[in-house]
This record gives structure tokens, sequence and C-alpha cells, in this order.
């Protein structure tokens, strides 16, 4: 952490200015320009051609599939999507850039001037403007440990390069780390509902740039930004930014100027630390990609790709809430991922009743799936199984008590509810004359509780409640034993 704790007075004297640019690697079958297996985890240099060696003579031809994936993460990230744009050479010299130049987009990007809504502390949302989004093929990837001369050699593995990317650039109106994390978050649902990328951070299919500078409040002119790099998770990128804001007011504090500079994040020390120096930025020297034509899009094209748009996250909470009854965070986790949300849906479509349907999804089958840190393709629980619970439990034909004991015997033997419960085959007692029988010798055996009751301690209820469903087993109707209950204790 910088030197000495800022107090708070002095950190609100102090706006953030925050800029993020997310690279998204397209889940193709394919790489962008040749028809190399666009796949991680290859052995190393296996998916590799000429094309994306750059070698003299190969020339590109670009992937289509790569086109309809970035334009449809374009349309719903509510961007324009231009009809004509532009390749263009970005020219660097890196060793895991073999050709000495990346095949990106400059000044004619596919798409601009998108957004995403985001909530804020407040419990209102905020609008974060979305530059552009533009097509480019990733670098290789260089390895700097894990084997015997680390120390000393660099490895190169070139799978990745060719590799197709969505290049993400936010407007500089994220003030808040916070915000941040919820860009990022909303970015990443809408990208993985289109189903264009997997977005698997760990991987590398999804990664991260944060550009953050700070100014006083109410100036107009931004201050010397810092880019940090190397974040490869939304909470470190939070906690990243959270440092370097706090590192550069105290910089300023203390009379110091802030350098325009590239910073790694250090997620074992919480720090970030300075990489290189970027006064000037560096000139790529652009030019139009000689081998690639304009990248025209018709407007049938266009108007299919949009065609393809799915419900997204929000509008489809926003639904569920309405549709089934369900509250807010129980829709937020079932839209976890589209899967998630069909899978739920098309079983809440042959349920009595949706809600009740979800709370067993999400307490009971969840429940036991987080402790044994399964998903939930892995549950020995399927959802007709789980609609058959919510039916049973809905029409009274066993109860909670019943249906918990029935999960843990599902999860113990790694069988589904229709079969445990076929077997099992508890039934309730509904039987009102059997329960006033023990509901009359529990209230006898507890004189003292009944005078509580009568006394005003009506919580009492519940224990004589208790005691039948331990004579029971569990097995009377709770609705009826309640009812039955409070009837013999106002008599």
């Amino acid at each position: 952490m910088p030197t000495a704790a800022i107090s708070p007075e002095v950190m609100a004297k102090y706006e953030p200015v925050i800029g993020l640019e997310v690279h998204v690697q397209l889940l193709t079958a394919t790489k962008a320009f040749c028809g190399c297996a666009n796949h991680f985890g290859s052995a190393p240099n296996t998916n590799i051609c000429p094309v994306c060696l750059g070698l003299p003579g190969a020339l590109p031809v670009l992937n289509e599939r790569a086109v309809k994936f970035a334009t449809l993460a374009s349309l719903a990230l509510n961007c324009t999507v231009n009809q004509r744009s532009i390749f263009a050479r970005k020219n660097y010299f890196y060793p895991d850039l073999p050709k000495g130049y990346q095949i990106s987009q400059f000044d004619k990007p596919l798409a601009e001037h998108g957004w995403i809504e985001v909530p804020t502390a407040e419990g209102g949302t905020k609008r974060i403007g979305i530059t552009r989004l533009h097509m480019e093929e990733d670098a290789g990837k260089s390895l700097h440990d894990g084997f015997a001369d680390s120390a000393t050699r660099t490895y190169l593995d070139l799978n990745r390069c060719g590799t197709p990317l969505a290049e993400i650039v936010s407007e500089p109106e994220i003030r808040t780390p916070d915000e941040a994390f919820e860009y990022l978050t909303r970015l990443k649902e809408i990208l993985l509902f289109c189903e264009v990328s997997d977005c698997n951070m760990e991987e590398g299919s999804l990664r991260c740039d944060a550009n953050v500078s700070v100014r006083l409040r109410g100036a107009e002119q931004f201050g010397t930004k810092a880019e940090i790099k190397n974040v490869n998770s939304f909470r470190f990128v939070r906690a990243a930014l959270e440092y370097e804001i706090e590192r550069q007011v105290e910089v300023l504090e203390s009379g110091g100027r802030i350098v325009q500079e590239t910073r790694l994040w250090n997620a074992s020390e919480g720090r970030t630390y300075s990489m290189r120096s970027k006064e000037q930025a560096h000139d790529y020297r652009y030019f139009p990609e000689p081998d690639l034509p304009p990248l025209i899009l018709t407007r049938e094209f266009l108007e299919s790709t949009e065609a393809e748009l799915p419900e997204l996250p929000e509008a489809r909470r926003a639904r569920m809430v309405a549709d089934y009854e369900l509250a807010m965070k129980d829709a937020h986790t079932l839209t976890a991922t589209r899967a998630y949300a069909d899978r739920f849906e098309a079983a809440a479509g042959t349920a009595r009743n949706p809600r009740r349907v979800a709370n067993v999804l999400l307490s009971e089958v969840g429940g036991r799936l987080n402790a044994l840190g399964l998903e939930l393709e892995q549950s020995p629980v399927s959802m007709a199984g789980i609609v058959l619970a919510a039916d049973l439990l809905d029409e009274g034909k066993i109860s909670s008590r019943q249906m918990k004991q029935l999960f843990d015997v599902c999860f113990e033997k790694g069988e589904d509810f229709s079969a445990v419960y076929e077997r099992e085959k508890p039934q309730q007692i509904t039987d009102a004359g059997a329960l006033e029988k023990l509901i009359d010798e529990v209230l006898a055996a507890n004189p003292k509780q009944v005078e509580q009751y009568k006394a005003g301690k009506k919580t009492m209820a519940g224990f004589f409640v208790g005691q039948v469903m331990r004579a029971t087993k569990g097995q009377a109707n709770p609705a009826l034993l309640n009812e039955l209950v409070t009837r013999k204790l106002e008599a």
C-alpha cells in the first residue's frame, strides 16, 4: 500500500477517471485468418501455419464466423455497427509476434458508440459508454517460468497467434473501482449470454487493462494516467484500481508528478509496480492491411445477426421476476449463465408452481452442490426430479422435512429424486382426527407450556407443533397441523 494512510478528507478532494480496455477471444472453431484450430490447451506450437506465422507468400482469409460473433457482441452492447470497416497493420516488435505486426482495426472499427448500464451504490443505474469494438488477432504467449532454465531463457508458444479477438474500449466515464467491477461483470454476462466467448480469464480468453488517473474534483482536464496490466480477475481489477488511486493521490499531495507509464499488478503484495514509462504514445505506424479488402456488411447480414440476439441478462431477470414472482436475488442466481436460465425455465414451464421450483433448485439442490463443489450438470437430481419434488410439496403430499430427507438420500446414493421417492414413498398424515388425538396427548403432557400460551406467549404454538411432528416422524401435514394446534389452544 502507499507509504502512509491518506485521510478520507484528502481522498475526497480528488476524482478518479477510469477507462477499461477488454480483449475477448471469440469462440470460433478456427483462427481469425487461417484454418488452424482455435483451441486452448494444445501442445505448444502445434496449432500454427504459414499464415499465423506470417511466412512469405501466406495470405490471410477472414473468418466469417468471427465477424458474426463480433457483430453479435456489438449489437448486444448497444453499439452502432459500421457497414464498412477497415483492417490495418499495427506494427511493433515483440518475440511472440512473429509477423512483426498485428492485424487489427484502427480509424474505421467494426462498431462504435455503445453503452452498458451498471448499478450504483445509491440503488440507481449509470450508463457507461463504449467508445468502440474492433476486431483483431491475438499474439502468441511468452513463457517466463516453469522451465529449468527460466532464469535465463524465455519460451514461446505461438498457438495463440491469430486467435480472433474483439477489443472493447470503454469511455473514461468510470469513477470508482466498484463501478469498474460492475461494468466488467455486466460485460461478461452479456458476452456469455450471446455465446460469443467463454470469457475464461484463467485461460486468457478475457483480459482487461485499466487506465486510471485522478484530478481535483470539479476540474475538466484529465490527470496523467497509468495503465495497469496483468490483472487476471475482476476482484483484482478493483483492488488494483483502489491501490493505484491512493498511490496517485499520495504522489500529488506530496508535491510530486504522476508519470505516464504502464504498471503491473502484484496480487500477492496487493500493489502495482512500474513496468515501463510511456511518456509518448507508441507509434504503431498503422496503415491499411494490403492483403484484406474493406469489410462490408450487408443489410441482410446485419438483420440476420440481430435476429440471433438472445434475451439479455437484465431483461430476462426482469421478466422472470414478473412471470414467476421471484426475488431479484434469486433471478440473478438463476441467470448466472444462459444455460442455467434455460434449464430453469424449461422445468418451470412443466411445474405447478414455478416459484417453488426455483426455491427447491436454489436452496435444496443448489445448497448441496455448493457444499460439494459441484456444478448443476453434476447433480444426481435432474431438473425433472426437482419439478417432481416441488409439485409433491405444493400438493401437500410431502413435507419440507421429508423432502430434505429424500434429497439427502439422493446425494448420498447418487440417485435421482423420482427413484428415491418411489422406493421410500413417505406419506403425510392428513387425517384430522388422528392428528387431533396426538395434539390432545401433547397438550395434556405439557400443562405448563399450555398456561404460558394462554398467558399470551403465542410462540409456544411452535413448541406443540414440533412435539407432534416428532411423534409422527415428520409425517404430519404442516399446514393442517398448525391449524389444528391453534384451534385447540384457542378453544
